[in-house]
Parts: C-alpha cells; structure tokens; sequence
C-alpha cells in the first residue's frame, strides 16, 4: 500500500467543529487507500483522550501540543517582517524536524496538507518529488480581507496586511503543489480568480454530511431540551468564531426584537462551545438562552422550528446549514451561509438578504406552524404548514443526494491519483463544479 504524509492544524477528532469534521472524514478515506503518517496540532487539552481513535487510522503519529501564547507570539513576530501571522502562528521546529525523519527514508511519494498553513511544511519548491495537494477549503485571504472592511482602524489595517500576505503565500503553495482543493465552486472560482496561474490545478469537492446520525428521527439521540409546545429559533456553531458571533449579535439586535413583539413566548437558543463574553452577554435579552458546549446538537436542532444562519461574514460551506437540512429543518439563511451549497430558495431552504427578509420569513413559518398545531392561524395555515414541512424533506432529499462524504471523497482521491470510481454519478453539486471550470485554452 502506498504511504502519505498528512499534516492538520488541529486533532482531527472529535468531528465538532468545522475543520474538524472535514479533517476527520478525510483521514478515514484516506486510510483505506494509503498508510497515512498523521502530524497534527492539539490546541485543546481537552483533545489529549481522542489521540488514540485517531492514532488507530495511521501508520505514524506526531502530536504536538500548540501553546496559545507562544503562538501568537510567533503571528505578532510576523508584523516585524512581511510575512504571514496565519503561517507563524503554526510553524514549530518540531513537526518540521518530525517531517523531515517521514519523508527521509523515500518510502512516502505523496502528501496532503489540511489548511494552507500546514503547506509550510512541505515547501521544498516546484521540484520537490513528493505529489503534493494543499486543501485550502476557503480562501482564507478573502476571509480577511472581509474582517478588514468590517472593522475599525487601526485593526482594519492589520487585517487587510494579513489578507494581502496570506494571498501571496497561497498563491506561492498552489504554484508549487500538484493540486489544490477548495470546499465548494465558487470558493474554487475565487482561487482561480486571484490565482489565475494555478487555475488548472484548482479543484473542489464539497463536504457531506453523516444523514444517519443527523436525521428527523435519529436513533440514541437524547431527550429534547425544550418544554412542550414551545417555539423555538436555534442558531448552532463555535461561538469563538467571529463571523458566528457577528452573526448572532446582529440577529439579536435586527431581527429578535420585531419577533418578540409578534411572539411573546418565542424563545431563541445560541447553541455552540466557547461562547465569548459578547455571546454571553446576549442571555441577558428577554428570550435568548446561550448554552456552551452541549453533548448532543442534534436535539436543539429536531426541537426548533427553524434554524437560522444569519451570517454576515463567511467563506465555504457551513456545516450549521447542511446538518439542519439533513435533520430536515426549514433553514432561513442569509447569501453568505447558502454559498456553496447547491440548495434552491425556497424549495429547499429559505433565503434573506436583510432583517426585514428575516422578520417576515420567520414570522410567517411560525404562524403557519401555530396555525397548524391548533392555534389562530391565517386563512390557510395547514397548507402554508405543509408547504414548510415540504421544504425540510426537500432540504433532507438534497443532502442525501448531493453530501456523501464518500462520494464526494473521490474527487480527493483523484487529485492524488486513485482510480476514479466509475459507478460515481453526478451529482448537483458536481455539474455547478464542471459548469464553474474554465475552458482549456
């Protein structure tokens, strides 16, 4: 069996978090076609119990404990220079010394580096032997430069110079490596764009999404936290992150207040680890609960009458959106969290471009749900109900078509050279991906 070096950012278990999630599927289908020699980060003390699960998949490990302080030491080093704080906070002598021992011995001809600063470490220049593939999954220069046009100076500019450095670096890796992966097309398509040089060896293949585990009636999954009859909005995700702590402090500043007066009894759960102190702080409005970290998403979510995703700022896929719509929940999302999903508005989830999109969306999915339920709805209500619960199965159809993790897997191996699978049919997802390719010239 072939061998192939693998370096992440972070443990890829436990799947809890977004890169998580895609790291961790990623290892298990790379296990079966390679003996993976796995170097990694653990930047969560909490992470140390799951290094065996992981370690089971692999030939090789190394984990190395990321010191938080002395990392972002590193990344402040980096404004003396013109270089990347993105790339400083993850450089470690230790994993490149591990590295080197790896791929010493000749045995190892490919390497996959998850997130583009653990490029770093396999930059040995356009004629290195290895056949390498970096999996960008967003631009994360573009991520920046939004942080940049969000915020004021002086952090404004701080931004925009790490979104202007982090480019360079990510065009200088694409160049250099085989292929280069991104998480949806139009991520792929923006890669293309600001790295016209690399664009015939951009690709994507999108996330999936466990549909067991995340369906309408899933098996051991635990009692559901809310009291009967209540109606429920429910936001889920890392609540350290800053484009999910925009999002949630512009829903409840925009858009919460006009529901509450519509929907006294109206309840809205910020369900996520980590939640900072402006998320906590958002507990103290009339009808807004901000858990922490919950054992179980999944009965937040079967509980709700809608998820929302009122993300302002985001690149890639949301994983919040594609788990609701696989438990089959009506999701009300802004364009930001639809991008790269290839779901239909208003046949497979709901679309709004601003709060007043929002408010009445929202208001009109929960009075037809009161309606339903026995409540004084409008004239119609039971059909406006079946009309939404059409959207939820719509939304789960879409999931299970178009997010398998191992069909959308092959497209992994097939930047690394595996034989493609015939049998593969197209989905979605994929004709947006071919029709978003350039013409070969």
């Amino acid at each position: 069996m072939r061998e192939l070096l693998y370096l992440t950012h972070r443990l890829p278990y436990p799947p809890n978090k977004g890169d998580k999630i895609r790291s961790w599927h990623m290892l298990q289908y790379l296990s079966r076609h390679f003996r993976v020699h796995l170097g990694c980060f653990i930047d969560d003390d909490d992470d140390l119990q799951h290094t065996t699960t992981v370690a089971a998949l692999c030939a090789s490990t190394r984990f190395i404990g990321l010191q938080r302080g002395a990392a972002r030491w590193r990344a402040a080093q980096a404004l003396l220079s013109r270089q990347s704080m993105s790339v400083q906070y993850y450089r470690d002598a230790r994993l490149l010394q591990w590295v080197a021992g790896v791929l010493s011995g000749g045995k190892v001809r490919h390497a996959l580096a998850y997130s583009g600063p653990m490029a770093q470490y396999l930059d040995g220049g356009a004629g290195c032997p290895l056949h390498r593939v970096i999996d960008f999954v967003d631009v994360d220069s573009d991520k920046w430069r939004q942080y940049g046009d969000s915020k004021p100076w002086p952090m404004s500019q701080l931004y925009r110079r790490e979104a202007r450095l982090l480019l360079q670096y990510e065009r200088h890796i694409a160049q250099q490596f085989t292929a280069a992966s991104f998480v949806s097309p139009a991520e792929a398509a923006l890669f293309r764009q600001c790295a016209p040089m690399a664009r015939r060896k951009t690709g994507h293949f999108s996330n999936g999404v466990d549909a067991d585990y995340f369906a309408p009636e899933a098996a051991g999954a635990p009692a559901g936290p809310y009291a009967p009859g209540a109606q429920v909005l429910v936001f889920t995700g890392a609540m350290d992150y800053w484009p999910n702590i925009d999002a949630v402090q512009w829903f409840v500043r925009r858009v919460w207040p006009a529901l509450r007066r519509q929907f006294p009894q109206l309840q809205f759960y910020i369900v996520g680890s980590g939640p900072t102190a402006a998320v906590t702080a958002l507990a103290r409005v009339a009808g807004v609960t901000v858990t922490g970290k919950v054992p179980d998403i999944r009965p937040y979510l079967a509980g709700a009458a809608l998820a929302v995703a009122p993300l302002r700022i985001a690149r890639g896929v949301q994983n919040k959106v594609l788990e609701a719509m696989a438990m089959g929940k009506i999701v009300l999302a802004t364009p930001q969290a639809l991008e790269g999903i290839a779901a239909q508005p208003g046949l497979e989830l709901l679309l709004a471009r601003n709060d007043a999109e929002f408010i009445h969306h929202a208001a009109r999915v929960l009075r037809n749900l009161h309606g339903a339920n026995g409540g004084n709805g409008d004239c119609g209500s039971a059909g406006h109900a079946a009309g939404s619960a059409a959207i939820g199965m719509a939304a789960r159809q879409l999931v299970l078509q178009d997010y398998d993790w191992e069909k959308n897997l092959q497209a992994l191996g097939a930047m690394l050279g595996l034989p493609a699978d015939a049998g593969a049919g197209i989905s979605r997802t994929a004709a947006m991906q071919q029709a978003s390719r350039e013409p070969s010239t």
